[in-house]
Parts: C-alpha cells; sequence; structure tokens
C-alpha cells in the first residue's frame, strides 16, 4: 500500500523559495542592484566618489530606520502584507532610480529603498524560519539567505548582457534600472504565490530590557566596525573594478563571483562553525574579510577584484548571519530588542563607511586610502569581539 506525502511536508520548499526569492529582490536587487550600475551612473551623471557615497549612504540610513522599526511587535499579524508591500515599493523604487538625475532625489529614493529592503527582509525572516523550526529543517534557513547572493548574481549578469543592447538615447546605467525593476517584479509575482500565510492569533510577548554583558557590548560594536569595514568594498568593488578592466565582462565578473560566493558561503562555513562554534567561525569570517577588503587594491588586476569580490561574497552574510545569532544567545530574553540593537550599530557603521570611504576617495584620487582603512576597520571589529569574550560565547 502507498503511503501519500502530506501535503505540509512542501511548505519548507515552498518557504525556502519564497525566502530566497524575497531576499533576492529586497537585498540583492533593492539594496546591492546599485553596486554594478554605480559606475555608469558615476559617468553618466559627472558623480564623483563622495556623491556616490553620499547616495550609498541614504540607503543604508534607510535600512538603519527601517530595520529598527520592524524588530518590534507592532506588525504582529501583518507580517506577510508588510513583506509583499515592501517588496512592491522596491520594484517602484527600482524603477524610479532610472528616470532621476539630481543627487538630493537620487538619495531620498534610495533611503526610501533601503526602508523596503529592511522591511521585507524582517518580515519575511519571521515567516519563512518559523517554517524551518517547525519542520526542523536547516535548509530553510541557508536557502533564505542564499537569495542575496542569488539576487547579486542575477543582478550581475543582467548587467552584463544590458551592455550589449543598444538602447539608442536611453542612457546604458538607465536602461540597467528599468530592467532590474522588471526582474524584481518577476520575483515578487513569485513570492506573492509562495510566502506561506503565518499562523492567525499568535501573540507577541513583551520582552524585558536587555541585560548588558561584556560579551554583548564587544559584540554590537564589533558588529558595528564590522558595517563600516565591508560596506566600502560592497559599495565600490565594481567601481575599483572599472578603473583597471578593459571590458565590461571584467566588471560584471567581479560582481558575479562576489554574488555566487555569497550564495554559497553558509554552506561552505557549515563545516567550521560545526567544529569550532559560531563564535569562532564569526571571527574568522571578519579575519577572511578582511584580507579580500585589502586585496582589492593591492594585488594586480583583475586578481585583485575577483579575489577580493570571491572572498567578500563568501564572509559578509556569515558575519551578518552568525553575529545576530550570537546576539540572540548573549540576549535570549529579548531577541527582538537584541536585533533592533545589533542593525543600529550595523547601519550606523553602513553609513559611516560609504560617507568616509567616498570623501577619502575624491580627496585622493584612487580607492586605496578607504579600502586599506576599512580592512584596519575589520581587525579592530575582530580584536574587540576576542578580546571581549567572544569566543566563551556557546551557540550552536
Amino acid at each position: 500500500m502507498t503511503q501519500r506525502i502530506p501535503a505540509f511536508s512542501r511548505e519548507p520548499v515552498r518557504a525556502a523559495v519564497a525566502g530566497a526569492l524575497a531576499m533576492a529582490v529586497a537585498m540583492g536587487l533593492g539594496r546591492f542592484f546599485y553596486t554594478p550600475v554605480l559606475p555608469g551612473m558615476m559617468a553618466g551623471l559627472g558623480l564623483d566618489a563622495a556623491a556616490a557615497g553620499v547616495i550609498a549612504a541614504a540607503n543604508f540610513a534607510g535600512y538603519l530606520v527601517g530595520a529598527v522599526l520592524a524588530a518590534y511587535g507592532w506588525a504582529a499579524g501583518y507580517e506577510r502584507r508588510l513583506a509583499l508591500g515592501a517588496l512592491f515599493a522596491t520594484v517602484l523604487l527600482l524603477l524610479a532610480m532610472g528616470v532621476l538625475s539630481d543627487v538630493t532625489a537620487l538619495s531620498v529614493v534610495r533611503f526610501l529603498a533601503g526602508l523596503a529592503s529592511a522591511f521585507a527582509m524582517i518580515f519575511t525572516i519571521g515567516i519563512v524560519l518559523t517554517v524551518g523550526l517547525q519542520h526542523r529543517d536547516p535548509r530553510v534557513q541557508m536557502a533564505h539567505f542564499a537569495g542575496v547572493g542569488f539576487g547579486i548574481a542575477v543582478s550581475a549578469l543582467l548587467v552584463y548582457l544590458l551592455s550589449f543592447i543598444d538602447f539608442g538615447s536611453l542612457s546604458p546605467w538607465r536602461a540597467d534600472w528599468l530592467f532590474g525593476a522588471l526582474l524584481g517584479a518577476i520575483g515578487l509575482a513569485a513570492v506573492m504565490v509562495l510566502l506561506p500565510r503565518p499562523a492567525v492569533g499568535a501573540s507577541v510577548l513583551r520582552e524585558p530590557p536587555i541585560a548588558w554583558t561584556r560579551p554583548l557590548a564587544a559584540l554590537t560594536v564589533s558588529y558595528g566596525l564590522f558595517g563600516i569595514g565591508y560596506v566600502v568594498t560592497a559599495t565600490f568593488i565594481v567601481a575599483i573594478a572599472r578603473e583597471g578592466a578593459e571590458s565590461p565582462l571584467l566588471e560584471s565578473l567581479t560582481w558575479l563571483v562576489t554574488g555566487v560566493s555569497a550564495a554559497v558561503s553558509l554552506l561552505a562555513w557549515k563545516p567550521a562553525e560545526r567544529r569550532y562554534g559560531v563564535a569562532a567561525a564569526y571571527l574568522a569570517a571578519i579575519l577572511v574579510e578582511m584580507v579580500g577588503v585589502a586585496i582589492t587594491v593591492t594585488l594586480p588586476f583583475p586578481a585583485s577584484a575577483l579575489i577580493g569580490g570571491a572572498l567578500l561574497g563568501i564572509t559578509f552574510i556569515v558575519v551578518t548571519a552568525y553575529g545576530l545569532q550570537l546576539g540572540r544567545v548573549l540576549a535570549s530574553e529579548s531577541p527582538r530588542r537584541v536585533l533592533a540593537l545589533m542593525t543600529a550599530a550595523f547601519g550606523v557603521g553602513q553609513i559611516l563607511g560609504p560617507l568616509g570611504a567616498g570623501f577619502l576617495a575624491a580627496r585622493t584620487g584612487s580607492y586605496v586610502l578607504p579600502s586599506l582603512a576599512a580592512a584596519g576597520i575589520l581587525l579592530l571589529a575582530a580584536v574587540i569581539a576576542a578580546l571581549g569574550g567572544a569566543l566563551s560565547i556557546k551557540s550552536r
């Protein structure tokens, strides 16, 4: 007698695919599509690195505001609607980037895009990871975060393929944004079909204030410094590649390598996490990223861009995920509060990074000094976490 597979057994797969696509749209496109399009925007609009840094910082400021607002319980029962609404807003804001030219207007749009990407991420995580926990399937979480790298990789391919098309009077970088919006709309349609509906009537308990400890304080500072250190390369790596590239292929390949590495990063780090623990893997990933950031401006091209992009991709999602996981261990009674706290620290770092890097690059005429400074900040992030007792944190 054959045994029917229960319908609910498909739910983890649906949730994983929906989560991956949502992260691809919200983060891979809404948040990181600026990176591969930036060189064309700088050339087309006459932007210097300082102006580019301001626009990037506006996006990270929006992400900071959105993530902190979304981390509390006011949206209970409306998570799915808010997640889909945020993804819809992301598509519209991608479209708006393709028709605007003024730095102030572009900055406002990028701020709103950051807000939307944060809402989409936080509210989708709550739905998708709950399904993974209910079914005790860790692959749901891996697939969900892999969506960021998938979105980055697809955006790299999109920009490269569009470089072969003559759009007449339409600037190529504007076409990039418009087709990015189209790609986002396709992803949104799939998420609308696949994203599970959360359980009705779940109550949100009031959390106590965070109980501060030395390891938590050190981890929070480390996480904020990581925000500064990673975002310099994450924002400007394609612009750095353009300085040494002889064709659009190498620019797009740099971002493609970054995205593919990010997509497999959690899976690649899983053996180290199992053997040495989350805290040790967190520190090791920061140090690997430090090397990658320095490599982008010290090795000859194209090795600098390709190796630097690979090391950035293989680490930044890992550090982000492991850092938040450690924070929840250290403040287990206040998970939403610690998420908001660490996201705020991370967000402040992301705002300061592009502003400082853009200013230094504009003053010095290259990205060498800002990149080396970012590498030094990543080293400081690892040292502070280690001295603060990060290695004593037990988390599986």
